[in-house]
């Protein structure tokens, strides 16, 4: 347990933050599941839609430092591959 006041402090700020990021994590890997989905269904307008809005989710967990860009480029290659091979 946090005995000073700056270590209250962090740990309340680490809190907000691991809660924050939990949420925007989430909601990242719910966009990329819909993708998924959309692959597996075989609908390719409907991946198509879905893999717009999974690019602007991916860069944004990388700017955010929820993902390292390199995996976020990396999942954005491999779920193009796949969108395109419907």
């Amino acid at each position: 347990m946090a005995n000073s006041a700056q270590a209250k402090k962090r740990a309340k700020q680490a809190e907000e933050s691991r809660q924050l990021n939990s949420s925007q994590r989430s909601a990242m890997r719910t966009t990329v599941k819909k993708l998924n989905a959309a692959i597996a269904s075989g609908d390719k307008e409907q991946a198509t839609a879905a893999f717009q809005a999974v690019v602007p989710a991916l860069d944004r967990a990388a700017r955010k430092g929820l993902i390292h860009k390199n995996a976020a480029a990396r999942s954005k290659s491999r779920l193009n591959n796949a969108v395109r091979a419907l």
